[in-house]
């Protein structure tokens, strides 16, 4: 097992404020160590799908057909004890004017997941590291913010562990397919009140903190 701990992040929902964005959003963290044991069975299973005569570049949850998808999540739920779930849920009526108007909503809320996605244990290994791997960031002006926060958060929570933040694109990393799989289930959940995919995931989810509307 690494002294290593990757976490994975993804979003759901969008950053339009405005009457035609989505109620929430949500970002949530895959926490995980090496080896990656459910990296061999996606990959088989990314193969079968092509084999079917799906073109199949890599997996993303809503755009992937119901049986594509219900394959994955299948493959997901049998590795949860690989797998730490932890999420951030947004009601966004219930995000200050002052937080939304400039760049600062999207790292302020990613450095909020990392605080609650603090790897715990990381602390005893003999070469502590945790590398956060995200998507792209969707704001390019906002990629250094969304970098700083997480690593002075970081830093905060484990002074003395090593760190260090990526962002690629999904299609490069499991990791990011399943963190996107996972979020989209959360997000459905409270979006549609669909919780369907949400139980398969359910048993490996450490926190969901909720910052609802309480007007």
């Amino acid at each position: 097992m690494s002294d290593r701990l990757y976490i994975f992040l993804d979003e759901s929902g969008n950053l339009d404020f405005g009457p035609r964005g989505t109620r929430y959003f949500v970002l949530t963290s895959v926490s995980m160590r090496r080896p990656f044991e459910f990296n061999y069975v996606l990959d088989s299973y990314a193969y079968d799908c092509i084999e079917r005569g799906i073109d199949l570049e890599y997996f993303h949850c809503y755009n992937d057909t119901k049986r594509v998808r219900r394959g994955v999540f299948d493959l997901i739920s049998e590795h949860l004890d690989a797998m730490t779930i932890d999420c951030l849920v947004i009601d966004k009526p219930a995000v200050s004017d002052t937080l939304t108007m400039g760049e600062s909503f999207y790292p302020t809320m990613f450095a909020r997941l990392i605080e609650i996605a603090q790897p715990m244990g990381t602390r005893d290994a003999e070469n502590p590291e945790v590398i956060v791997i995200s998507d792209t960031v969707p704001i390019n002006r906002g990629r250094r913010a969304v970098e700083k926060s997480i690593q002075t958060t970081l830093l905060r929570a484990l002074p003395r562990v090593r760190h260090r933040t990526l962002h690629h694109q999904s299609r490069s990393h499991y990791g990011l397919q399943i963190a996107d799989y996972c979020s989209w289930a959360i997000f459905r959940k409270w979006d549609l009140g669909d919780d369907t995919w949400y139980e398969q995931i359910q048993s490996a989810i450490r926190r969901e903190l909720t910052i609802l509307d309480r007007k």
